[in-house]
């Protein structure tokens, strides 16, 4: 290994770089919301910061997947997938004592994590993957699932809903809502079942990737690279202590996101659906890039599987678990959505399921998925 000082530097700079800025933007959001009270930059500082440690929460989740047999690597995937969403939604539900769109918000941020994982996260990967290969095959079992356990989902939470819409009293549809998330995180326990232990085949890649000797080439120069990567070298535990200290963070950074972000939304007359989508935005763009990455080499089926899984664990846990702790912290949830909400959640899932029921995809059916995305944008951002 060279031991330039200046290439040691450069290594620990693209081995680290995500924890760093992630230190520098945490120091710039603390200043700016308790000392300059400059809440446009809070906001911004603590979306870049909390970006960029989720980065660092998703590498070391997939070191210890790598090491960790199924279900346990599962587990540790979905939770980091889903803890920084979680955390962000609750922060601002916290909110709601002193901003009454708070409720809004964090039932659009919702929606919006599965329209954006289905179609910014899908869509880019997709189109960007078919700019270099003219189709790229992925396991047809995977979406057929994965779009069948997401409409069964949609069409649960329709039931609050329309008792929503039909003037029922809030507290029927706060019960409904509490009947309607055990189903969902009971329908989560037995897709994990199927997923891990009975029917793991759906769920893997069926092709060889024309790519696979570049890919081998590359992930020996990367292991090469990361040899030093202070997290694959600890132990599990401690590896396990280190996501729950960036987690520890990502929490005091969502806390004052949510405070100066709701101030920021109502000053510059920001919709709630926007708002709920620019939430979804900064939990779901670790994934983004990650997502990228694999379909340029040409890894669609980790693709699929990103987009479409962690779109499952938002609706099927991200549910659930807001409902608790809301009521925990006297907070009520109703998951009365509005039409334009599940209408968007549905026609994603069915375009989701005419892209990718044959097992190909080509940059034609990536644009789809943008256009609708920013349709959507364009439609929440005046609704």
């Amino acid at each position: 290994m060279d031991s330039n000082p200046t290439t040691i530097q450069n290594q620990f700079l693209r081995d680290y770089w995500d924890i760093i800025g992630g230190f520098i933007f945490l120091l710039l959001t603390l200043f700016f919301h308790y000392y300059s009270h400059a809440s446009l930059l809070s906001t911004l500082t603590s979306a870049i910061a909390i970006i960029l440690f989720s980065i660092t929460v998703s590498e070391i989740a997939d070191i210890l997947a790598e090491r960790l047999s199924e279900p346990y690597g599962s587990f540790v995937l979905t939770f980091s997938a889903v803890a920084v969403e979680i955390i962000l939604l609750f922060s601002i539900m916290l909110q709601s004592h002193n901003s009454p769109d708070a409720i809004e918000t964090v039932k659009g941020g919702i929606i919006s994590a599965v329209i954006v994982d289905m179609n910014v996260l899908l869509g880019l990967a997709v189109f960007i993957g078919g700019l270099s290969f003219t189709e790229q095959q992925h396991n047809e079992d995977t979406s057929s699932s994965y779009t069948t356990i997401l409409y069964v989902a949609a069409l649960a939470l329709l039931v609050p809903s329309i008792l929503g819409h039909s003037e029922h009293s809030e507290e029927i549809i706060k019960e409904a809502s509490f009947l309607i998330g055990g189903l969902l995180f009971l329908f989560y326990l037995v897709i994990l079942i199927f997923q891990t232990k009975t029917h793991t085949h759906f769920f893997k890649s069926t092709a060889r990737s024309r790519m696979f000797r570049f890919k081998r080439k590359q992930l020996e120069q990367e292991e090469e690279v990361h040899d030093s990567y202070i997290f694959d070298n600890i132990s599990n535990i401690y590896n396990f202590i280190a996501i729950f200290v960036f987690i520890f963070l990502i929490g005091i950074l969502a806390e004052m996101f949510a405070h100066d972000g709701l101030v920021i939304f109502n000053q510059f007359g920001i919709s709630i659906g926007l708002a709920g989508l620019t939430i979804a935005i900064i939990s779901v763009s670790p994934e983004i890039f990650t997502a990228i990455r694999a379909a340029k080499n040409d890894q669609i089926q980790r693709v699929i599987n990103i987009a479409m899984g962690a779109s499952t664990v938002s609706i099927l846990l991200t549910v659930p678990m807001l409902l608790i702790l809301g009521y925990l912290a006297g907070i009520s949830l109703p998951l009365s959505f509005n039409p334009l909400e599940i209408g968007a959640l549905i026609f994603t899932i069915i375009l989701a399921w005419k892209t990718t029921d044959d097992g190909e995809t080509n940059y034609f059916e990536g644009i789809s998925h943008l256009m609708l995305f920013l349709a959507y944008a364009v439609i929440a951002g005046l609704y």
